[in-house]
């Protein structure tokens, strides 16, 4: 690619007379350039390092960058994570590549399905990981759970709005019996307000002819459900009326506690945040900053369901891998 057109596509501005008017890749890594590459930082130790590992051309937006090398090309842009997509943006447009904007749970619920994770390309949170990652993949088919970038690579990204036919035949808080797809699937580990989740996955599946099975569906990191007894030890839900329940949001802490008070009235159900999380509908939940406040609580506490945010299930004094409800 010729010095001018990585001009044209970053908005940049040559701020010297190079020799060199081309670069033959480019990348965003000091330690993965080769002779002839172009290189985006804003970093001097990359950047020299770099040079000495042949970078022909430097996108840069640090106004005190010391340029050792007159006979490269510098490029001076306003933002070098903007310039660096910019370039993405014409790279992805060559590659007919498609994007898609998942939420955290629509993307759990797409990896425990796809039979071949080969088919469809998750794109890393870093904007330089997912930037070496889109301009070396050979995938045509990306997603992503971060908002911003995503929106860099494709403005108009867009998200699953579609779900496939599917609805919940029976259900409690714990196990679900659905419909998805013309199937029936009974006694699922699939908490009934994700299945909205699981649909549009599905349908997804489908547009873009992704194989995938359902054999999988399981709780996930986002509500993971442990009956325990007294000592805390995990056991069956048939031996005890208390559940500890790990989650790492608080929209599923709502909806179920919602769920909770409309086919539960006699549960008590507390809410276990680290300290200053905001709860909707809860007024003072029980914050904590380490794991043996958490046991202390889950032991002293008088409560049928203990909902956890970001902690994890090593905190119980669990004796068995054992999550099943009935």
């Amino acid at each position: 690619m010729k010095i001018e057109d990585i001009l044209n596509l970053t908005e940049g501005v040559l701020t010297n007379n190079p020799k060199v008017q081309a670069i033959e890749a480019a990348t965003v890594y000091q330690s993965k350039v080769d002779q002839g590459d172009l290189f985006f930082s804003s970093n001097q130790e990359e950047i020299d390092q770099a040079i000495e590992n042949g970078a022909y051309a430097i996108v840069y937006d640090d106004e005190n960058i010391v340029r050792k090398d007159d006979e490269i090309a510098w490029i001076k842009v306003s933002d070098i994570q903007l310039a660096a997509y910019k370039l993405i943006r014409y790279i992805v447009i060559k590659k007919e590549a498609v994007f898609y904007l998942l939420s955290e749970h629509e993307l759990t619920f797409l990896k425990l399905i796809i039979k071949h994770k080969g088919n469809v390309s998750i794109i890393a949170n870093d904007w330089r990981k997912a930037f070496e990652q889109i301009l070396n993949s050979d995938a045509s088919l990306f997603v992503g759970t971060n908002k911003e970038l995503m929106q860099l690579i494709k403005p108009d990204v867009p998200v699953l709005e579609k779900e496939v036919e599917g609805y919940l035949v029976s259900d409690t808080l714990f196990k679900s019996t659905y419909k998805v797809d013309g199937f029936l699937y009974q006694e699922q580990e699939l908490i009934p307000f994700h299945l909205e989740y699981l649909l549009r996955v599905v349908h997804f599946c489908n547009v873009h002819d992704i194989a995938y099975t359902m054999d999988r569906i399981k709780y996930t990191k986002h509500f993971l459900p442990v009956f325990i007894d007294s000592k805390l030890r995990s056991t069956s839900a048939s031996k005890s009326d208390k559940v500890a329940i790990f989650t790492d949001n608080t929209i599923d802490i709502t909806r179920a506690r919602e769920y909770v008070m409309r086919s539960n009235m006699w549960v008590k159900s507390v809410v276990f945040t680290p300290p200053k999380t905001k709860v909707p509908g809860i007024d003072h939940p029980h914050w904590f900053e380490t794991e043996a406040e958490v046991r202390e609580l889950l032991k002293n506490i008088h409560y049928n369901y203990a909902f956890i945010m970001n902690a994890d299930k090593g905190i119980l004094n669990t004796i068995k891998e054992e999550y099943s409800l009935f």
